[in-house]
């Protein structure tokens, strides 16, 4: 414990030269993009009109502040504790019935305390880091334990934008929606290496992880200004340029798919190689013991999910609704793709196809949810449901991984297929919303001026920078953490099984 808090230390020591300010909100861009929220700036308040009784010569006083709409932060909260749902139960049960038996807690109890240990990271500094003001790439230190989120003695709390202009919600509030996408981003990679690592190697790989990769790429994709901030054509520039690089570069991320689950699946392919294979794999069958529980866990993900993509349009608003049924629709083609595609190949389909083909469904249609028209969304899934597919039999044998539980063949390759359709799709010329190309006035790019082409090449430069700094960041705290404790258990140990050596426990007994 000594040793991971250290590590932290120095993490924090590292970032602190960063500068520091207010924390502000994320986009992907339009009120169609990803999730963000900031203090609502000072600079968009309306100069009111003068009084009655005063002289033409009068003052204007300014407007008062937003109120946030009571409609809009019961929405959040559900989908926060929807997340949560997704999380704890749902991924530890799909993830759980996957591995065999005598693994099974130890897959629950990684999924479970990495989740507990990130949220509480979360709100110790990685908030700060991933939503206030510093430079492009990461942000300060003004939200350094929720400070300022909340007046305990006024009893006021600060309020964060949304994608509109005017409507704002509790900071407080928005704060832990997103920590419960660190929770589960970090939760992810655990299937990559299940079965074979040190439970003290995994959370300490996760702080790193959480501190170096997922708080920077949280900033660069959904950090920005806020609606309210850019009160006219003189200050596009100057509040452009405080967003974080890809927000920038103008990328489409509604919920996460570069945010989570590349960021996530590149981490686990790069522990899948550094910790290694399995004992036996390739030469012995590693059937998952319970696909009832796989089933359970994917149904639970499926309902959660809806908190997690509509939620990411901050008010209970049409894009909200628009995110809320791709989400149904894009899960639902999905499935039927994947097990088409295992009939084609194997002559059957299988509960496991099924089950896998909705998260592949989730998955892909992330990052478009709000993004795109409900027949994009219909053939985002179908595709992902077909290349996932691929994606665990012919990518995975092309790698050589021994990723345990598909998380690149499925997080990995459906984040990049909806990443880069979301550019496709989000075109008013094939059903889509189109995004927004200014902000003053908070109108949308037009049909005739949408282009797909020069969308879709800013989608793979943010899928891009994702892989290369997730690959980075992952190989280098692989290696710390090798050093440092060692990231697989004993072969014996190993093959006892992970719940009675790691934690003393089994999940049945005979």
């Amino acid at each position: 414990m000594r040793k991971l808090l250290a590590s932290l230390a120095l993490g924090l020591a590292a970032f602190g030269v960063f500068g520091v300010s207010y924390a502000q909100d994320t986009a992907a861009s339009a009120p169609v993009a990803a999730s963000a929220v900031a203090e609502a700036p000072s600079a968009a308040e309306a100069a009111s009109a003068p009084a009655a009784e005063a002289s033409a010569a009068s003052e204007a006083a300014p407007a008062a502040a937003p109120v946030p709409n009571k409609g809009d932060t019961t929405w959040m909260m559900v989908s926060t504790l929807l997340v949560i749902l997704m999380t704890i139960p749902g991924l530890a049960l799909f993830y759980g019935g996957l591995v065999r038996s005598k693994n099974m807690l130890s897959v629950l109890m990684q999924v479970m305390v990495t989740f507990s240990l990130i949220v509480v990271l979360w709100f110790v500094y990685g908030y700060s880091l991933a939503f206030t003001e510093g430079n492009a790439f990461i942000g300060g230190l003004d939200r350094l334990l929720m400070k300022g989120v909340w007046d305990n003695v006024a009893g006021t709390f600060a309020n964060g934008a949304t994608f509109s202009k005017g409507v704002v919600i509790p900071e407080i509030v928005f704060a832990a929606f997103q920590a419960t996408f660190a929770g589960i981003t970090c939760a992810l990679i655990v299937g990559a290496f299940a079965e074979r690592a040190k439970f003290s190697a995994v959370l300490l790989f996760m702080a790193l992880w959480f501190t170096f990769s997922y708080a920077p790429i949280a900033h660069m994709v959904w950090f920005w200004m806020g609606p309210d901030a850019y009160t006219g054509a003189d200050v596009v520039d100057a509040m452009n340029g405080k967003a974080g690089l890809i927000w920038q570069w103008g990328a489409l991320d509604f919920a996460g798919g570069t945010v989570v689950h590349i960021n996530a699946a590149v981490a686990g392919l790069v522990g899948a190689y550094m910790i290694g294979k399995r004992i036996g794999y390739g030469k012995e069958a590693f059937t998952p013991h319970s696909l009832t529980l796989t089933m359970v866990g994917s149904a639970l993900l499926w309902v959660g999910w809806f908190g997690f993509n509509a939620g990411s349009a901050l008010e209970a608003n049409g894009f909200a609704a628009l995110a809320f049924i791709n989400t149904f629709a894009a899960t639902a083609a999905a499935v039927l793709g994947w097990i088409l595609g295992e009939a084609l190949i194997k002559g059957k389909a299988s509960m496991l196809g099924a089950a896998s083909g909705a998260v592949a469904g989730l998955v892909a249609i992330t990052p478009a949810a709000g993004n795109v028209g409900i027949g994009g969304a219909l053939i985002i899934g179908v595709l992902a449901g077909l290349i996932c597919l691929w994606g665990v039999t012919g990518l995975k044998k092309i790698l050589g991984a021994d990723d345990s539980l598909d998380v690149f063949g499925v997080h990995g390759v459906g984040g990049i297929l909806g990443a880069l359709l979301t550019g496709v799709f989000n075109s008013p010329n094939l059903g889509g919303p189109s995004a927004v190309g200014d902000w003053v006035t908070a109108t949308t790019i037009t049909p005739a001026d949408y282009s797909i082409v020069s969308q879709v090449i800013v989608q793979a430069k943010a899928v891009g920078l994702t892989i290369v700094w997730s690959a980075v960041v992952s190989l280098i705290a692989y290696k710390i953490v090798d050093l440092v404790i060692g990231l697989r258990v004993p072969e014996e140990e190993e093959r006892e099984g992970l719940d009675l050596t790691a934690h003393g426990e089994t999940a049945y007994h005979k």
